[in-house]
């Protein structure tokens, strides 16, 4: 079974027959909602939601300022150049026969 994020957990079956009882149990906790025991999604009240968005927000334009802040841009071509070079695969010798070694 899947690790669940939530302290509570319902049904989809549960969840269709009575959100209204699901939701209230829950308070401001978020509510796994599981199709098969297994999480399916998770339903959080609108406050959470939004506070998650919000610090999201906050959490991406720190990284945006950051990024911004830490020196000149890198132009794309050399980034994938540098990416390319660092982590390339070997060149492999289909002439070579499995096993031998090129001295």
């Amino acid at each position: 079974m899947e690790q669940l994020l939530a302290s509570h957990s319902v049904s989809i079956t549960e969840l269709k027959r009575s959100p209204s009882a699901v939701m209230a149990q829950a308070g401001l906790e978020p509510v796994a909602i599981l199709n098969h025991n297994r999480p399916a999604a998770y339903l959080v009240p609108p406050q959470v939601y939004e506070a998650m968005l919000e610090r999201l927000n906050a959490d991406l334009r720190a990284a945006i300022r950051e990024g911004i802040e830490s020196g000149p841009a890198i132009p794309v071509a050399d980034l994938l150049a540098e990416l390319n070079a660092r982590y390339a695969e070997p060149a492999v010798n289909p002439a070579a026969p499995i096993g031998s070694h090129s001295s």
